[in-house]
C-alpha cells in the first residue's frame, strides 16, 4: 500500500492529542516533520496547528487551499468547514468533549443524563 504524502490540501485525522479524532485540513508542509493544519472551527487559519506527521494519518482527498482560485481571492475557515463537510467528515463536535474511555478512567467530566 503506497504511503500518502503530506501537501498543501490534503485532509488528515489527527490520532494523537487533545485534537485525536478530528479531521484537519493541511495548510503548508514545513519539512518532513511537521506541517501547518488547521479546520475552521477550533483551528482557524489565522492561528493554525503545528503537528507532527507521525500523529497523523493521511486521507485520500485534497481540497483546493490555493487562494487565487477560489471566488473571493483567498481562504477563510467557511471554506475549510464547507470542504471537510462536503466529504462527509463532521467538524461541527465539542472541543473539550470527553471521549467515553475517558469517563471510564475516572474523569470528572460532567455526564448528561438523558
Amino acid at each position: 500500500m503506497e504511503r500518502l504524502n503530506m501537501e498543501p490540501g490534503r485532509v488528515v485525522l489527527s490520532t494523537q492529542g487533545r485534537d485525536e479524532g478530528r479531521y484537519f485540513v493541511v495548510l503548508k508542509v514545513i519539512d518532513e516533520q511537521f506541517v501547518l493544519m488547521a479546520d475552521g472551527l477550533t483551528r482557524k487559519i489565522d492561528h493554525p496547528k503545528k503537528k507532527k506527521v507521525k500523529h497523523l494519518r493521511a486521507k485520500p482527498i485534497v481540497v483546493n487551499v490555493d487562494g487565487e482560485t477560489l471566488p473571493n481571492r483567498h481562504l477563510q475557515d467557511s471554506d475549510l468547514r464547507s470542504a471537510l463537510a462536503a466529504h462527509g467528515l463532521d467538524v461541527q463536535t465539542i472541543a473539550g468533549a470527553a471521549k467515553p474511555a475517558d469517563r471510564e478512567k475516572g474523569s470528572m467530566a460532567p455526564v448528561k443524563e438523558a
